[in-house]
């Protein structure tokens, strides 16, 4: 009996070193950015390796995008904003929060020529292809507000040629494209979500629940080192620029250093929780019933989304 304890023990031991040694892929839901910094920063320091855990960071195509590669096994994880995964659970594909690192939303709209966006009934606005715009739908239809969207993918071109009235932009993204292009931003033609009752969470990190419950030690490595990253990365915002620009230059992104330097401190500031004034990683239970009531009072769910759920609970 005892030989075969032992033999039971060093066989359970193997499994253990095995299941850390497994390479997890993760896929942002974005090309190469400052949005990312703090899972480059993990991976450059070393914190993956330390926890025991090998990542290997692979962003997503214009045909193969994060959800695609997450459903067809070619990611272990992935990022996504929390209407997103609350829209993908209701739609049949089970997730699990592993790490919050937004407390707060990014969204805005900016109009143009001066006016104020809350004011512009049947505005053709500017919406991304690719999603991320579930809470300007809702806004828009509790605000009576009749919005035509008009579907673009990546850039500002459509607003500054004059063809759109307003558009969608992240506070951290688009935002600073406008400015950089010359467009004149101000309190007027500026609507934040999150000062008008919309500070709905944005982006968690997320894996398919089947996977997460075969590897629920290296899923909490995996966060705890990508925690150490982001808060090394708050610590040492230039230092993480840098190794940002090296991921960048690699895959030949159309950017600088100002811009990213810019998307970096927004990023950050975002993950202040407003209350609190910490940055905690933790999906708010609050924040989930409010995206919840909105997407619902939407038809967009068909049945609500638990804070339990998102959690693997």
């Amino acid at each position: 009996m005892a030989i075969t304890a032992q033999a039971q023990k060093q066989k359970t031991e193997t499994k253990a070193t095995a299941s850390q040694e497994e390479t997890l892929v993760f896929t942002p839901q974005w090309t190469a950015q400052a949005q990312f910094a703090g899972y480059y920063v993990a991976e450059a320091k070393g914190f993956y390796r330390e926890a025991g855990v090998k990542v290997r960071i692979e962003h997503p195509t214009s045909t193969n995008s994060s959800m695609s590669r997450l459903s067809h096994n070619q990611c272990q994880a992935t990022t996504l904003q929390l209407c997103q995964a609350i829209e993908l659970m209701n739609d049949g594909t089970p997730l699990v929060n592993i790490l919050q690192t937004s407390m707060n939303n990014a969204m805005v709209i900016v109009s143009a020529r001066g006016k104020e966006p809350i004011k512009q009934k049947g505005a053709k606005v500017g919406i991304w292809s690719v999603g991320f715009g579930e809470l300007a739908i809702c806004m828009s239809n509790k605000e009576h507000l009749n919005y035509q969207w008009i579907r673009f993918a990546q850039n500002v071109n459509l607003f500054i040629t004059g063809a759109l009235d307003a558009m969608l932009a992240m506070s951290y993204n688009e935002y600073y494209q406008l400015l950089q292009a010359g467009i004149e931003i101000t309190d007027k033609n500026l609507y934040r979500f999150s000062d008008h009752g919309y500070n709905v969470q944005e982006d968690g990190v997320y894996m398919r629940r089947n996977y997460y419950e075969e590897h629920k030690d290296q899923a909490r490595r995996f966060a705890q080192a990508s925690r150490k990253g982001w808060e090394w990365a708050a610590q040492h915002p230039e230092e993480a620029l840098d190794i940002v620009m090296e991921y960048v230059t690699k895959d030949h992104i159309a950017t600088n250093r100002i811009m990213q330097r810019l998307m970096l401190k927004e990023i950050l500031r975002l993950q202040i929780d407003r209350e609190s004034k910490k940055r905690e990683f933790r999906l708010r239970p609050d924040m989930v019933r409010q995206a919840n009531r909105l997407m619902l009072e939407n038809k967009m769910l068909d049945h609500e989304v638990t804070y339990e759920e998102l959690m693997g609970k």
